[in-house]
């Protein structure tokens, strides 16, 4: 009987499904005043990302390796919100809760693309931050513009590729008993476990992309941060440790908004509420693009002083205009 059964299930007629259902959020009261929120965090997002950019780029003295990395950061935090909250609002908040094959893997490559570059935009960060700490006299040597565009295009490119593989094997699997996503979006872990034949390929890939873009960040920036905590031991007072530490905390705070969520969830995820879970992680992916060019702005001064001045001049010019 049980080589019967195993024969019937190596026979399984390969399903590839029209479309898929889309059913996070089930059970939850009020849950459409959550979707104006994040329409208002998208809003925000654009905003800030947007003004950031647009500082970098047109001063010139914001044109050093680490602002390269912060451009690229508040650049990938715009395309992820993007991505991510004017679908997941359209699913929701207009009941479009069904979302074709391949309008489903795509919307899943390009939202899991932008939400692991945020991870990777903050190893590049911890990289400059600990150089610029460790070798204050040789960093401008070491630190090159060339070498955070390479680290960049690298970790763009390990990105894409691994969620280029996890997208492409699910196109092996075939979906013959549900076509519901209990999820927010076209989320990976939901939509292989539906999967009738062996699901042993996209778990393996789960597993090692969690290990490359969640667990190797992790470590590298904790690891950075014990050389730049150790280094700034050796400074002589009290004051001046505490004084240059100050100026690493919008990093921490932005490595904290990222990590922990996420950490959370995939620790935990297993005894929460599903709809905990869902809401957990909903706002551990759309929060980090809104509070970056926060933090960013209020914590770093070179940025404040180029906004200032980019105010001024423009005040400046409406004052020339009506005389």
């Amino acid at each position: 009987m049980a080589l019967i059964n195993s024969a019937a299930e190596n026979n399984i007629t390969f399903v590839r499904p029209a479309y898929f259902i889309i059913s996070g959020f089930i059970g939850i009261p009020n849950i459409r005043y959550y979707f104006v929120f994040l329409c208002f965090i998208y809003i925000l997002a654009v905003v800030g990302n947007t003004l950031v950019m647009i500082v970098i780029t047109l001063d010139r003295m914001l044109r050093s390796p680490k602002y390269i990395a912060v451009f690229n950061l508040a650049f990938t935090d715009l395309l992820s919100s993007s991505a991510l909250v004017p679908k997941v609002v359209d699913i929701f908040l207009f009941n479009h809760y069904y979302i074709s094959y391949n309008d489903c893997l795509t919307f899943m490559f390009f939202c899991f693309t932008f939400i692991f570059m945020q991870g990777f935009n903050l190893v590049v960060l911890s990289f400059d931050r600990v150089m610029a700490i460790m070798y204050p006299l040789h960093y401008q040597m070491r630190v090159s513009h060339r070498l955070i565009l390479s680290l960049i295009a690298f970790f763009w490119l390990l990105a894409t590729t691994l969620i280029l593989i996890a997208v492409g094997l699910l196109t092996r699997l075939s979906f013959c008993k549900s076509v519901v996503i209990q999820s927010y979006f076209c989320d990976h872990g939901p939509m292989y476990r539906l999967g009738c034949n062996d699901i042993t390929p996209n778990r393996a890939i789960a597993g090692l992309a969690l290990v490359i873009i969640l667990g190797f960040p992790l470590a590298f920036i904790v690891g950075s941060y014990c050389c730049i905590g150790y280094s700034l031991s050796k400074i002589s007072t009290f004051r001046e440790r505490v004084k240059a530490f100050k100026t690493y905390t919008g990093h921490l705070s932005l490595v904290a908004i990222y990590f922990l969520p996420f950490t959370f969830v995939y620790i935990f995820g297993s005894v929460i509420h599903p709809n905990a879970r869902i809401i957990s992680l909903s706002m551990s992916t759309v929060l980090p693009p809104m509070l970056n060019p926060i933090i960013y702005v209020l914590q770093t001064q070179e940025i404040k002083e180029s906004l200032k001045k980019l105010l001024q001049t423009r005040a400046q010019f409406r004052i020339a205009e009506k005389y």
